[in-house]
């Protein structure tokens, strides 16, 4: 059924017909990871949960995100583990580990590609990644930022970094770039708070030094945390018209995704609305009670990714609160559902790239 997923448009089916294809195939992964990771097995069976009284998705049993800060947890031979990915942490912070093996991890691309795809079309455009090189040079410390810069450069061709190694503005590279794709659509990746920082401000400092730069042909794809920029009163509004402003940016995309969930991330259309792929699910729950709230009421975030096969990470309880917005009417015509992050639970620890970055310069 996996298979049959890979072969529709990623935003295609409705309510009754996603649970036909995802159902299975949450259940299987969970008997999966209850036969072949130990430490899942000892979760499930002390809540005496079993996996053949599951009949619908919001009894697909959950772990908290947290665990994979404090356990080693997959569920192959550690042989087959071809990479050990990790988490977003400020200085001092534990960091997830993620354990890949090569059929998950070309999971995780395929699906990446079918849910980008969808918003950038088919044809690769040049890529303007506004990070430093410094970030994926060493690929032994796989980290979630470098894992996010390499899994987006699939959709561009002849990238070029926005930013130096000290983070300041590459200026001699981005009119290069910008002169040699004159008329072209171009592609822009990197994560929320780098961005504001390092970029945007920088290009607001260069304007007013009578220096500009057309970006209006280009389509951005931003995330990783919006908790620094909302410290400093910045609303996701006026990111977006300061972009307009200084440099005529309109095409600016969200994703919410995270390392435990690589691959089946939460795109935000042009209505603004996050939404689930065929790929992946969502359910709030009551902070108290942990059961499952109503459309338009608040509630913890569950997420669910039918892609996780070498770490029981499938279905998954966050530190994140956000509110689900409805299903299969969202004005943009993409089926399933579509939600808002509210924020972190109280106390939770900062964990997106942007506000990890923030919290660790700011030290």
């Amino acid at each position: 059924m996996l298979d049959e997923l890979f072969e529709l448009s990623p935003f295609s089916l409705n309510h009754s017909e996603k649970q036909r294809y995802i159902l299975p195939i949450l259940k299987e992964l969970t008997k999966h990871h209850y036969d072949d990771c130990k430490a899942y097995h000892n979760i499930l069976d002390a809540l005496s949960i079993n996996v053949d009284d599951v009949k619908n998705i919001s009894d697909i049993p959950f772990i908290p995100v947290r665990l994979f800060k404090q356990y080693e947890l997959y569920s192959v031979p550690k042989e087959n583990i071809t990479r050990i990915q990790s988490s977003s942490g400020t200085s001092g912070q534990v960091t997830s580990k993620i354990f890949l093996d090569r059929y998950t991890a070309s999971l995780q691309g395929k699906t990446l590609a079918k849910i980008v795809g969808d918003f950038l079309g088919k044809k690769r455009m040049p890529m303007l990644i506004v990070d430093s090189p410094d970030v994926v040079k060493d690929r032994t410390k796989f980290s979630t930022r470098g894992a996010g810069i390499l899994g987006f450069s699939v959709f561009g061709m002849h990238p070029v970094y926005a930013l130096n190694e000290d983070m300041t503005i590459n200026r001699e590279g981005l009119e290069e770039f910008l002169e040699k794709n004159k008329g072209e659509h171009i592609f822009l990746f990197g994560f929320t708070f780098i961005i504001w920082k390092h970029f945007l401000l920088e290009l607001e400092n260069l304007k007013a030094e009578g220096t500009s730069f057309d970006l209006s042909n280009g389509v951005m794809i931003h995330g990783g945390g919006w908790k620094k920029l909302q410290s400093e009163a910045v609303s996701k509004e006026e990111f977006r018209q300061r972009f307009l402003n200084v440099c005529g940016l309109k095409n600016i995309y969200e994703n919410y995704g995270m390392a435990e969930q690589t691959g089946s991330i939460f795109m935000e259309c042009e209505c603004g609305h996050l939404h689930c792929s065929n790929f992946s699910d969502i359910i709030m729950r009551d902070a108290k009670t942990l059961q499952p709230v109503s459309f338009g009421d608040k509630g913890i975030m569950q997420v669910m990714s039918v892609l996780p096969y070498s770490y029981p990470g499938h279905s998954l309880l966050t530190e994140d609160e956000g509110i689900i917005l409805g299903e299969d009417d969202c004005p943009c015509g993409r089926k399933g559902k579509y939600f808002k992050i509210i924020g972190r639970l109280p106390k939770a620890e900062i964990r997106g790239c942007s506000d990890t970055y923030a919290a660790n310069i700011s030290r």
